[in-house]
C-alpha cells in the first residue's frame, strides 16, 4: 500500500510538473485510434489515396460523374455538337445568350469541381514535405503529382474563365477575401507547377497505366506556353513528348481485334487498347474505368449522351402507311443504348470530311456508321432488310426529332464493338436466351454508359500544340509537317503550308479528336468560340456574342466573396 502512495504521488508530482513547464504540449490530443486532420497523410499509402481521389475527381468531370448540364457543357454549344433534346424550342446553351449568365448553374458547377481538385492537391503539396513517414523519394513523387494536378486545374480555369483567384497554400477556413489574378499570372503558376514536376515525374514506358506521367505533364506545359506566348518554348516542350523514344502514333493494326475488319483508328477506342499494356504508344493520359471494380465504377456518358436513339426510329410501313418501329431495338452492332442528348453538327458529320479525302480513315464504315437496315418489320414486308438512309426512309422522316435525336450518324468511338457487352446487358426471353435480329446482331436493353478506359490526351493533340505554336510564330511549312504526320496516319492527303491557318487546325483536331476533346475549352482558350458557334452552330450560333469567349464568373462566387471585389468577366455585368 505504501508503495502505491508513494507511485500515486510520484505520478501526481511528475504530472504537475510537466503541466507547469509545457500546459498547451500537455492538452493537446494524440489521435491514436482514429484519423484527424493531423495524422489523416502521413504514409506513403494514406498519400497514394489522396492521389486516386484526385484521379478520381478528374475522371468524374471527364465522364459525367457531375452535374450533367456541366459535363455536356465542356463539349457542346460549340462546333462540334447541339443539344438534341431541348432543340425546339431552344434552351439551355442551344440559347446561348439567354443562358450563359452569371447565375447559370453550369459555370458554378465547373468552378467548384475544378478547384476541389486544386484545393486538395494544395494538401498534398504542403504535406508532402513534412511528412516523417515518407522516404524523400516518396515526397518528390507525390509532390509532383499533386503539382501535376493543381497546374491541370488552374489551366482549365483560366481556359475557360480567364483570370481566377490563385490559391497556392492549404485553406483550413473559408475564404471570403479573394480577388483575381490575371491569365497570364495563372499560366505562370501553372508553368511553374509542370516544370517542378516534370523534374520527378517518371517516363511514361515507367509509370503505371493511368498514372501522371512525365509527358502528359510536358504535354499540358507546351499548352500553358503557348497561352502564355512562349511558342518556342512550346515548341520545345511538345517535341521532348514527340521524339520520346517510349510514344508514337500507332500506325498498324493492333489489339484485341487486330485481326477483324477495321482499321488502326478504331483500334484505338477498342475496349482493352487504350493502356501501354495493350500495346498502345499513343496514350498519355488514360482515365481508367473498370466495369466490376467500385472504386472505377464511374463509366462515359457520352455512350448515350453521343448516340442517336435509334430504337426510337419509325417508318412508314409500305403495306398500311401506319408508324411502325424501324428496328427491333438497341443493337450490339451499331452502338450501345443511345438518346441523341449532344447532336453532332452537319459540320462534323458532313462538312468537314469534304477536304480529308475519300481515304480518310477517321471516316471509315468502322468509326462512322451512316446508315441502318431495318429489321423492326415482319420479315415479309416489303420493307424489311432495306437501308434506312439509302433507300429513301429518312428522305420521308415525318418530325424533325427523327433526324435531331433518333438517328444521325453514329460515331463508333463512343462504344465499344458487338461480342464486347457484359451479358447482363442484353434482351432475354422467359428462359433466358439472348434475343437477336434476323439481320444479325444481340439486342441490347441497357449499354448506355461507356465502361472502357478512355483517352484524356493521345499523341496526336500533341502534334496539334506543336502545330499551333509553329503557326503563332510564323512558321506554316513546319506546322504543316505535323499536321501531315497525323493526316498520314489517317490516309488523308497531306496539306502544303498554303493551306494552314487556325481555323484549319481546328479543323484537323476536330477531325482527330471528335467526342474526345473538352471542345468547349479548347474553343475559349484561343479565343474561337464566337467565330465557331456562327459558322457551324446552328442553334447556339444564333444568339451567341464576342464576350461569350470566356465564362463568366459564378455569381454565387461573386457574392459570397464579402471582403474583396471579385470582379466579373465583360460583358455579364
Amino acid at each position: 500500500m505504501k508503495k502505491l502512495l508513494t507511485y500515486c504521488m510520484t505520478l501526481l508530482v511528475g504530472m504537475s510538473l510537466v503541466m507547469s513547464c509545457n500546459e498547451d504540449t500537455f492538452l493537446k490530443e494524440e489521435p491514436l485510434d482514429f484519423y484527424s486532420p493531423d495524422n489523416s497523410l502521413e504514409t506513403s499509402a494514406q498519400f497514394q489515396l489522396s492521389i486516386n481521389y484526385l484521379h478520381n475527381r478528374l475522371r468524374a468531370i471527364a465522364f459525367g460523374g457531375i452535374d450533367l448540364d456541366s459535363y455536356f457543357a465542356l463539349r457542346y454549344a460549340t462546333d462540334f455538337a447541339v443539344n438534341g433534346t431541348d432543340y425546339q424550342p431552344a434552351v439551355k446553351l442551344n440559347d446561348y445568350k439567354n443562358t450563359m449568365v452569371p447565375t447559370y448553374n453550369v459555370p458554378q458547377v465547373i468552378w467548384q469541381n475544378v478547384y476541389q481538385i486544386i484545393a486538395n492537391a494544395n494538401v498534398v503539396i504542403n504535406r508532402s514535405a513534412t511528412a516523417g513517414k515518407l522516404s524523400e523519394a516518396d515526397k518528390k513523387i507525390f509532390r509532383a503529382q499533386g503539382l501535376f494536378f493543381r497546374a491541370w486545374g488552374y489551366n482549365m480555369l483560366a481556359n475557360l474563365y480567364g483570370g481566377v483567384p490563385l490559391i497556392t497554400e492549404e485553406i483550413a477556413t473559408p475564404r471570403r477575401d479573394l480577388v483575381r489574378a490575371t491569365r497570364d499570372q495563372v499560366y505562370a503558376q501553372c508553368k511553374a507547377d509542370l516544370t517542378e514536376a516534370i523534374a520527378s515525374l517518371p517516363n511514361i514506358d515507367v509509370a503505371k497505366d493511368g498514372a501522371v506521367n512525365k509527358q502528359i505533364a510536358q504535354h499540358i506545359l507546351a499548352e500553358v506556353n503557348i497561352s502564355l506566348k512562349a511558342y518556342d518554348e512550346a515548341i520545345a516542350a511538345a517535341t521532348q513528348v514527340i521524339s520520346y523514344p517510349g510514344v508514337s502514333l500507332m500506325t498498324a493494326r493492333f489489339g484485341t481485334r487486330k485481326d477483324k475488319p477495321g482499321d488502326v483508328y478504331r483500334d484505338l477506342f477498342e475496349l482493352g487498347n487504350q493502356n501501354r499494356t495493350s500495346g498502345n504508344r499513343e496514350g498519355l493520359y488514360i482515365i481508367q474505368s473498370d466495369y466490376l471494380n467500385p472504386a472505377s465504377a464511374q463509366r462515359d456518358a457520352q455512350q448515350w449522351a453521343v448516340m442517336s436513339g435509334i430504337q426510337n426510329v419509325t417508318i412508314r410501313s409500305s403495306v398500311d402507311g401506319k408508324s411502325v418501329s424501324a428496328v427491333k431495338g438497341p443493337n450490339e452492332k451499331w452502338s450501345g443504348r443511345g438518346i441523341g442528348w449532344m447532336r453532332p453538327t452537319s459540320f462534323v458529320l458532313y462538312g468537314m470530311w469534304a477536304s480529308s479525302g475519300r481515304d480518310d480513315i477517321r471516316n471509315s464504315e468502322y468509326n462512322i456508321i451512316r446508315d441502318f437496315q431495318i429489321d423492326g418489320v415482319p420479315t415479309t414486308s416489303p420493307d424489311y432488310g432495306k437501308w434506312y438512309v439509302k433507300d429513301g426512309y429518312k428522305a420521308k422522316a415525318t418530325g424533325f426529332i427523327d433526324t435531331i435525336r433518333y438517328w444521325f450518324p453514329i460515331l463508333k468511338k463512343n462504344t465499344i464493338s458487338a461480342g464486347d457487352f457484359p451479358d447482363a446487358y442484353f434482351q432475354k426471353d422467359a428462359a433466358g436466351n439472348v434475343l437477336t435480329s434476323p439481320l444479325g446482331g444481340r439486342l441490347l436493353i441497357n449499354g448506355s454508359d461507356l465502361f472502357r478506359d478512355n483517352y484524356l490526351v493521345r499523341l496526336p493533340e500533341t502534334y496539334f500544340l506543336r502545330a499551333e505554336a509553329y503557326i503563332r510564330k510564323g512558321d506554316n511549312a513546319s506546322a504543316a509537317t505535323d499536321l501531315n504526320v497525323v493526316r498520314a496516319r489517317a490516309k488523308a492527303p497531306p496539306i502544303t503550308a498554303a493551306d494552314v491557318s487556325i481555323d484549319f487546325l481546328l479543323d484537323e483536331r476536330m477531325r482527330e479528336l471528335y467526342s474526345e476533346e473538352f471542345r468547349m475549352v479548347t474553343l475559349t482558350r484561343m479565343g474561337k468560340l464566337y467565330d465557331r458557334n456562327k459558322k457551324y452552330n446552328e442553334k447556339a450560333g444564333l444568339s451567341i456574342e464576342p464576350y461569350h469567349n470566356l465564362w463568366p464568373i459564378p455569381f454565387s462566387e461573386i457574392n459570397r466573396n464579402v471582403n474583396a471585389v471579385l470582379e466579373q468577366n465583360p460583358g455579364y455585368n
